[in-house]
């Protein structure tokens, strides 16, 4: 029986190699790619999918990389730890020779020892955890950290919505913890005073306790850091219930399914991302056009870093071939205002990225461009 490509993808826990681009082959560019295809992060996954599915796509229809064409090597971790190390061990002995993460920080922190023992070159697309690129020199990141997330909401809340008293609504675990450090590191230099502060779990969709508090603490901005499915329920409440003080989310918040939740209450929130919908750049809009064309939908953060990735991957094996691992080390390491969808990356000593910071607002149920920050003190990744 002939199988689709989602079937192919997610039916079984062994590798399945999938080739984008025409038949598999010895003589293929192999690219590694853990996703979440099934489970909470579904979604998620799916946007991280399509963005790699259109990079391989567009990369084989310009020749592929030094005349091969480029094929990914899919599994889904589920969005779990525990699923990424034993893919991570398979992918090392089936000779994989360079990997993209598209999936979460838990999964993309278990599998980055992995590929660091194997000198195997490891791109995480969007992940933000900050011990991620700590795994050692083989591993990379295109996305913010959470850090710097939250240093540039912090700047969008004081310095240019001249907001003062703010409430902080922040998920419990990693990417929630991460972007909010970043925020109070940075509210004194900005005039913030952050009133109070209030955390929400994975699974939570009522919120009547954090409503009637915030209504209470009566801010006039409120930093909230979720993702679509337990951040768009809370946007929803907190309108209805009255409260309209200036939301300010982070790229969680940058999907279409935010949109379909919110509806008609996410208009005027802002969200601080890493994909300008108001972009000059060819390689962006290109990406943006061209992805509303294929999957008839809009394209969101998340598809726009795996898509950056997956493009980074393949220009390190052009750059240094297929085989040696340490050359394509090298080479992205080396890589400098190398532009991609994500804007033009050069990589630092520990293996991460900076960019400019895409402010977006919701207007008419879409995102649109409210300002870029590009303050590199500001947004510096880490260096060690």
């Amino acid at each position: 029986m002939k199988l689709n490509l989602r079937t192919a993808i997610i039916s079984g826990v062994f590798l399945t190699a999938v080739s984008l681009g025409g038949p598999a082959s010895a003589q293929n560019v192999r690219i590694g790619f853990h996703v979440p295809l099934t489970g909470f992060a579904a979604s998620d996954g799916m946007s991280a999918m399509r963005g790699a599915e259109l990079a391989v796509e567009q990369i084989n229809a310009a020749g592929g990389v030094n005349g091969r064409k480029v094929e990914l090597v899919v599994q889904d971790d589920q969005a779990r730890a525990d699923q990424a190390v034993p893919l991570a061990n398979k992918y090392v002995g089936d000779g994989v020779k360079i990997m993209v993460s598209g999936s979460f920080s838990a999964p993309t922190r278990a599998a980055a020892s992995v590929f660091q023992a194997a000198q195997i070159p490891y791109i995480s697309a969007y992940a933000i955890h900050p011990d991620i690129t700590r795994a050692g020199n083989y591993v990379f990141r295109t996305a913010f950290t959470g850090e710097v997330q939250g240093r540039a909401a912090a700047k969008v809340a004081g310095d240019l919505l001249k907001k003062k008293k703010v409430t902080l609504l922040i998920l419990n675990n990693d990417f929630g913890q991460s972007l909010a450090a970043g925020f109070k590191e940075s509210a004194p230099r900005f005039g913030l005073q952050i009133v109070s502060e209030y955390t929400f779990g994975m699974q939570d969709r009522q919120f009547g306790a954090i409503v009637a508090s915030v209504r209470k603490d009566d801010p006039e901005a409120i930093f909230l850091v979720g993702y679509y499915f337990n951040g768009g329920p809370l946007v929803a409440q907190l309108r209805a219930a009255g409260i309209k003080a200036q939301i300010i989310g982070t790229e969680g918040f940058d999907s279409q399914h935010f949109l379909n939740i919110v509806k008609d209450a996410g208009e005027g929130l802002i969200v601080a991302t890493a994909l300008d919908r108001g972009t000059k750049s060819a390689t962006t809009r290109k990406f943006i056009d061209d992805f509303e064309t294929k999957y008839k939908t809009a394209a969101d953060m998340i598809a726009a870093s795996t898509h950056t990735a997956v493009n980074i991957a393949a220009e390190a094996v052009r750059r240094a071939g297929p085989t040696d691992t340490a050359k394509m080390r090298s080479a992205i390491a080396e890589l400098k205002n190398f532009e991609v969808t994500a804007g033009r990356l050069s990589f630092n000593e520990l293996g991460e990225s900076y960019k400019p910071a895409q402010i977006q607002v919701i207007k008419g149920g879409k995102y649109h461009h409210f300002a870029t920050i590009d303050d590199p003190v500001l947004l510096a990744p880490p260096t060690k």
